[in-house]
């Protein structure tokens, strides 16, 4: 059969990324602790095409990625997707980004309830031929805050508000395994409060007066979560945006900071 996709284009364009987007399959990602979380993931995933090429192969995409469904993925696997795309469709550079819902598992502070609460996390993954993958892990932290400057200037009560921390973060190719729940935990240790799925009466209680007692700006939450972050060992490079969903204000409070470590 005629092959269009692989006729000859005379445009003199290459195109930096083509491919799929928006696809869904299922996937594995290691716990804390041992064992693994099924995930739904959605996926976009391309190649460079040069400026020779009419077209790619679309359906080889999905080849590929069906040969991992339903296996656990991580760096490892991504950067052999990768490979086997370079190596199928020819190209010079590949890319493919996962995002998928992650649970962790809380515990509230007095009752001792257990629940799970959702996070918003993805695996980023960009080679080039005959070189190291490099790889972005995204981690989305909801916490809450409240503003010191309400609580300064009231006679009681201050406004607090749900926010998040979105993170994404480079590591040493030879850093051990970094788990999501750990860079949950570390962030909400800089956080007014932790966020909770399932709270009791003495629950809310206590996490009420915590974030009283533990006020913070936007600019606070950041720069700690700053400082927290220059501690893991074998990150590269970080970028962090906080966004604090405001409960008084048709607005929400933003800060972002990204750095390059030594």
């Amino acid at each position: 059969m005629i092959d269009v996709q692989n006729s000859a284009d005379h445009r003199g364009i290459a195109i930096q990324n083509v491919g799929i987007n928006d696809i869904h399959l299922p996937f594995f990602i290691r716990k804390k602790g041992g064992g693994f979380l099924q995930v739904a993931a959605t996926m976009r995933f391309t190649v460079s095409l040069p400026k020779e090429y009419k077209g790619t192969h679309m359906s080889r995409f999905i080849e590929i990625l069906n040969d991992y469904a339903l296996q656990p993925i991580a760096e490892e696997e991504m950067s052999a997707i990768l490979e086997a795309a370079l190596m199928r469709l020819n190209a010079a550079s590949a890319t493919l980004k996962i995002k998928f819902k992650y649970f962790v598992e809380k515990v509230a502070p007095v009752s001792g309830k257990r629940s799970l609460i959702d996070l918003d996390c993805s695996f980023f993954g960009e080679k080039q031929a005959n070189a190291p993958m490099d790889f972005t892990l995204g981690v989305n932290v909801p916490f809450t805050s409240l503003c010191p400057c309400s609580r300064e200037i009231s006679e009681y009560g201050a406004h607090n508000q749900r926010s998040v921390c979105r993170l994404k973060l480079q590591f040493d190719n030879d850093t051990e395994c970094i788990y999501i729940e750990d860079l949950t935990a570390l962030i909400e240790k800089e956080a007014s409060s932790p966020l909770y799925s399932l709270l009791k009466r003495e629950d809310e209680k206590f996490v009420t007066e915590a974030a009283y007692n533990n006020p913070k700006f936007v600019e606070d939450v950041l720069r700690d979560v700053v400082i927290a972050l220059r501690t893991l060992p074998g990150l590269k490079k970080f970028s962090v945006v906080c966004e604090n969903f405001e409960s008084i204000h048709n607005h929400n409070a933003y800060a972002s900071h990204e750095e390059t470590l030594a």
